[in-house]
């Protein structure tokens, strides 16, 4: 019983080393692919960002390619303090951008508070359009509130596109998605109806008013 025991305890010890060393052999090949200075933009696929060890590498990976494609006034901000932008840029038509990027799970789509974010960026940055770029797709609340908003959601068909443009070197391609017109909703369905939106009532704090207003 003992030398089954110590068996399955040199096991487990292979098998952690063997996940241990692949692990870190995997980190360093990713920081030799994305952190050299001179690793080659072209080269990266989306494959490759959807192994980036976070999100910050893919705002840096945009952030470059934004440079590459010829856009001036391109600014990647401070993450603690980035006040809903990652990246700000100035388009062909002299309108300034700010982004947000979000490298999320294929199966992960982008929710809500991407657009909240960035929309709320604009005033801060004194910017004129909003773009969220993501490596998936976004949930159907986040799409009706981008399009209400008139913010452009770049998804993962989007920038693959763009990506193999920049490879074969067709910037105005690459462009033209990005600077493409968001999917616009001019009014929600209330509007449309001429009704009011239905809001939800505090029918507890509504009680305790009355009972207090009789008291009076």
């Amino acid at each position: 019983m003992l030398g089954f025991t110590l068996i399955v305890i040199i096991l487990l010890v292979i098998i952690i080393g063997t996940v241990v060393y692949r692990k870190s052999n995997y980190q360093k090949e990713q920081e030799k692919l994305f952190h050299k200075d001179d690793y080659d933009l072209k080269k990266i696929s989306i494959e490759d960002i959807d192994r980036m060890l976070d999100g910050s590498e893919f705002e840096m990976y945009l952030y470059r390619l934004l440079l590459e494609l010829g856009y001036s006034g391109v600014y990647k901000t401070v993450g603690s303090r980035d006040f809903g932008a990652d990246l700000i840029f100035t388009d062909r038509e002299g309108v300034r951008n700010v982004v947000q990027a979000k490298r999320y799970g294929i199966d992960n789509p982008v929710g809500l508070s991407a657009v909240q974010e960035v929309f709320a960026s604009m005033r801060y940055y004194k910017a004129r359009k909003a773009i969220v770029i993501a490596t998936t797709n976004y949930t159907d609340s986040c799409e009706t509130l981008a399009g209400i908003n008139h913010v452009k959601l770049i998804d993962r068909t989007d920038l693959v596109r763009i990506i193999e443009a920049f490879k074969q070197e067709d910037t105005l391609q690459a462009q033209g998605v990005i600077e493409s017109e968001p999917r616009v909703i001019l009014e929600s369905w209330n509007q449309m109806n001429n009704t009011l939106p239905v809001i939800k009532k505090d029918h507890k704090a509504e009680k305790y008013v009355k009972s207090i207003r009789k008291q009076l």
